[in-house]
């Protein structure tokens, strides 16, 4: 019997590990790939760059594979899914409120206590997803898509914004727990609902950098399981 393949999934947070990790096992053939799902925002990191993303994620790969003794030629692709988080909205639109501790998001603005160091997120973010979002491989041969979500998976999935982890965490038990025996509603939930960017891969990425879109709700995930389900 052959080895399986590794399909590798970035995901920013536990909780979207706990909402996604069972369908996306499901949809899988499962004696034909194993699932690994790993988390980290890699494109909001500090020290992370145009000039060095393609890297970062690489080594994240490899040190998956050199813990679990895996070589390049095991893995079938990297899917990588990424919060928008308004990352591509004009600053005037970037408002300080010394109340609040971290980013509050609506779907017209951002609200900070750190109006300036957001503005440089976005600027470092945008640079890191635009190097990215049309990379195709990644430590060599290994085919990598990104998609996006906006402003991030909670949105998407729960129609929630400013979730707190614990309801983070709820939410995300309570998404699985309903669509890992209804695999044929959650692809109608991603693909055809009216937040769904699933025209053209290129297109939907050219869509979520203009006007407020990477605030509003938004995703292009339903395209990566197009290319599961064929």
């Amino acid at each position: 019997m052959a080895r399986k393949k590794i399909v590798f999934i970035i995901v920013e947070g536990p909780s979207d590990y706990d909402a996604l990790g069972v369908i996306f096992s499901r949809l899988y053939n499962k004696n034909e790939v194993y699932v690994e799902i790993t988390h980290g925002d890699i494109t909001s990191d500090l020290d992370s760059q145009k000039t060095n993303i393609v890297i970062k994620i690489a080594n994240l790969v490899k040190k998956y594979a050199k813990s679990n003794h895996y070589k390049n030629s095991d893995f079938q692709e990297i899917i990588h899914l990424i919060d928008m988080d308004g990352t591509y909205v004009s600053d005037d639109i970037i408002h300080e409120d010394l109340s609040r501790d971290k980013p509050f998001y609506t779907l017209t603005g951002i609200y900070t206590s750190k109006r300036i160091q957001l503005i440089e997120r976005n600027r470092r973010k945008a640079d890191n997803i635009n190097r990215i979002c049309f990379e195709s491989k990644i430590w060599s041969s290994i085919p990598y898509t990104a998609y996006y979500m906006s402003s991030n998976l909670d949105h998407v999935l729960y129609n929630e914004l400013n979730s707190t982890d614990d309801e983070k965490e709820k939410n995300s038990l309570a998404f699985s727990k309903k669509y890992k025996e209804d695999l044929d509603g959650f692809l109608k939930f991603i693909q055809e609902s009216d937040f769904s960017v699933t025209n053209d891969f290129k297109k939907s990425w050219e869509y979520i950098k203009e006007e407020l879109h990477s605030l509003e709700r938004h995703t292009n995930l339903g395209i990566c399981f197009e290319k599961i389900i064929k």
